[in-house]
């Protein structure tokens, strides 16, 4: 069995390659704007986080017939993670400037880092089988001083993660702690994805490389 990473994140394909499993890895080109608009202003944030991870491995499944180095019984993995801050989703922040403002908003505070799974496994000759689930960890950010948080931003590492952090970089400096999964927050929960496995009638030890 093969196990498909719909995500172009290091992080995730470095946690999944610590826990046993050598996933091959296919981006989506999902539009992620247009999926959250689709769901409306009333959407609650796991939805959106749900609704994200489920249009990844969707559409990264519809590509695999075509893809030669794909094999007959895979799991095709979506993720998507935002945090949850005074009840406003915030994903990648892209610039410096909007990097900036976010820590300076979320220094000495806590917020929920939710991350959205969806799995499909596809077999031969049989239908396409569904899990998902959100999952869910408080953030403990540490109250640091606009220098420190000049610096990481001119790092540039916080521009393209989720939040505007990560837990596995340079910005494991700057978090007091977490309440719940540290995978989930680097992106993908393995306790959370052992759990869906079992839904797809998949024991994760079917998936550890030697």
């Amino acid at each position: 069995m093969q196990v498909v990473l719909g995500s172009a994140s290091p992080a995730r394909l470095r946690v999944l390659r610590s826990a046993g499993i050598a996933p091959v890895v296919r981006v989506s080109d999902v539009d992620e704007d247009a999926v959250a608009a689709d769901l409306g202003t009333q959407a609650q944030p796991e939805q959106v986080v749900a609704a994200l991870a489920a249009a990844k491995a969707r559409a990264v499944r519809e590509t695999l017939a075509d893809d030669p180095e794909i094999a007959d019984d895979v799991v095709v993995i979506g993720c998507d993670s935002m945090l949850l801050v005074d009840g406003q989703l915030t994903g990648k922040p892209h610039t410096a400037d909007v990097a900036r403002a976010h820590w300076m908003s979320v220094r000495g505070r806590s917020a929920q880092l939710l991350t959205g799974h969806c799995l499909i496994r596809v077999g031969p000759g049989t239908p396409d089988v569904h899990a998902q689930a959100v999952s869910s960890t408080v953030v403990r950010f540490a109250d640091v001083d606009e220098a420190t948080i000049d610096a990481y931003v001119g790092s540039g590492e916080p521009l393209e993660v989720a939040g505007g952090f990560t837990l596995d970089g340079l910005g494991g400096w700057l978090i007091e702690g977490i309440d719940g999964d540290p995978s989930s927050v680097i992106g993908i929960g393995l306790p959370l994805v052992r759990r869906l496995l079992a839904e797809l009638d998949v024991h994760l030890s079917e998936l550890w490389t030697d």
